[in-house]
């Protein structure tokens, strides 16, 4: 049987992206190239009026009714840097999880060994997700932030961020929502949820390039930018812009990035319920599927509703480096490793092996999973 080109590595970046990404970001590049908001010309208002397009497509997405709320940065780790760090004064607490991607826990990690916050790093309950009434406990009267993933990139264990969102509005303290792994996977309405900060990249459910994402910033929270310099406004003055968005957003930003995030955004919003059951179908037959070979040990919730679509596994004696290589030449494109949470991998007990990654996306079909399930049982009768 002829070897199928598989991708199951979405939690990493999406692939294949929509036609209409490609469309968008050839415009961007050859119909109106300029620098967006700096110049009076018709260019460069064409591509002003496509960043404002994607913001807005991205607002939609989010469930935020003010577009002026997401202000975009380079990716994911870019807005949760800005997040963190734009929140948090000296002597502040936060609360955040063993869950989290190291693009939390290491900017949380260098302000603790500077000793400039307090941390508490909740874990998990047995069955993979953060009970809301343990960050309840974990509250003090200098709890500045809670920070939570959406869903671990490793499990693919979607936590219960709208119970976590009510006790963070009860002690009146900002959630900060790590989105990497559910926006533009399944439905997010940030307005609903009632949470301050919610971050996301581009370049994974929202279907767009690499080297875009963002962040929500509720209108009513003030963040210390990240940077500063020129924003095309206010540029008599010295001192950096109180106007959304430009307060978060100095230098030239990434035009066709971000008019193939438009685009990839404005595609998801329009199909996100098919999306939706499509990606929950395929997780299934893939969580299934995994579990019936003899030898295979999966890491993901029961509950089909309670995960993302990710399904992380170890197979027999091997690592997960040399799973994942010999699913590569299979050609099966998975991701073994750490995935850069090591917490996650602390809690599951897989530090030192890893776990083999395999992540849907908006075009999986049962197909792929198929080609999975039988390449991982040759693997097992092979090694």
């Amino acid at each position: 049987m002829e070897k199928r080109d598989v991708y199951l590595d979405n939690a990493a970046t999406s692939h294949p992206k929509p036609e209409c990404v490609l469309t968008a970001m050839r415009a961007a590049l050859t119909g109106f190239n300029a620098n967006p908001g700096r110049s009076g010309h018709r260019r460069s208002l064409e591509a002003a009026r496509a960043v404002l397009a994607a913001r807005e497509a991205v607002a939609a997405v989010l469930g935020a009714r003010d577009p002026f709320c997401v202000a975009f940065a380079f990716n994911c780790t870019d807005a949760l840097n800005l997040a963190i760090k734009g929140a948090l004064r000296t002597g502040d607490h936060v609360i955040s999880t063993l869950l989290e991607h190291n693009s939390v826990l290491r900017v949380l990690a260098e302000k603790l060994r500077r000793e400039e916050i307090e941390l508490t790093l909740l874990t998990p309950r047995a069955d993979g997700f953060i009970d809301p009434e343990d960050v309840r406990s974990a509250l003090r009267k200098n709890t500045r932030l809670i920070a939570v993933t959406h869903a671990s990139n490793v499990t693919g264990a979607i936590q219960p961020v709208a119970a976590i969102a009510q006790v963070a509005k009860e002690a009146g303290v900002p959630l900060l929502v790590d989105g990497a792994q559910a926006l533009g996977a399944m439905p997010v309405d940030v307005s609903a949820l009632k949470c301050q900060l919610y971050a996301f990249p581009g370049h994974k459910g929202l279907l767009g390039p690499q080297g875009t994402g963002g962040l929500y910033i509720d209108a009513e929270l003030d963040l210390q930018p990240l940077r500063e310099g020129g924003t095309g406004s206010s540029s008599e003055s010295m001192l950096q812009p109180t106007e959304r968005p430009e307060r978060y957003e100095s230098g030239t930003l990434n035009l066709p990035g971000l008019a193939g995030l438009g685009a990839g955004a404005r595609y998801v919003k329009e199909n996100l319920a098919q999306i939706f059951m499509r990606e929950r179908e395929v997780t299934t037959a893939l969580y299934d599927g995994l579990r019936e070979i003899a030898g295979v040990e999966v890491y993901a919730p029961a509950e089909e509703a309670a995960r993302a679509g990710i399904i992380s596994f170890n197979a027999g004696d091997l690592t997960s480096s040399e799973a994942a290589d010999y699913l590569d030449r299979e050609g099966v494109a998975v991701r073994g490793g750490l995935h850069c949470a090591p917490g996650a991998h602390r809690f599951l007990g897989t530090l030192e092996r890893g776990a083999v990654r395999a992540s849907v996306g908006h075009e999986t079909t049962f197909e792929d999973v198929e080609a999975l399930l039988r390449a991982v049982k040759k693997m097992l009768r092979e090694t």
